[in-house]
């Protein structure tokens, strides 16, 4: 039975495929409750920060945290053209005005 390969793995892809079918569940339900998903990252955010300072340590791990959540917020605040590049303001009557649209979108974000 050597030449079968699966070994032990089936029950963790059968576990992982389960676990990642409820947790898109709850992301998919969690979608127009957009108050109360920024309101816990701002509490999970604030217990962490209190964890770090009463622990005094976690600092390179809340340093590389925090270099990755401000590319992240870069990436929320920047369109996703380049108006320098390609102008969106229409400039013939048959050209239609495209709105200012992120590069990163705000569920991916949070």
């Amino acid at each position: 039975m050597e030449g079968t390969g699966s070994g032990g793995s089936a029950p963790v892809n059968q576990y992982w495929q389960e676990f990642s079918k409820l947790f898109q569940y709850y992301l998919d339900k969690s979608t127009p409750h957009t108050a109360y998903r920024w309101i816990g990252t701002l509490v999970i955010a604030s217990i962490y920060a209190l964890r770090v300072f009463y622990v005094q340590g976690f600092y390179i791990v809340s340093y590389g945290l925090g270099i990755y959540l401000l590319n992240l917020l870069i990436g929320f605040l920047s369109p996703r053209v380049d108006p320098e590049i390609e102008p969106s303001l229409p400039t013939k009557g048959s050209d239609e005005f495209k709105p200012f649209i992120r590069r990163l979108p705000e569920f991916k974000f949070w």
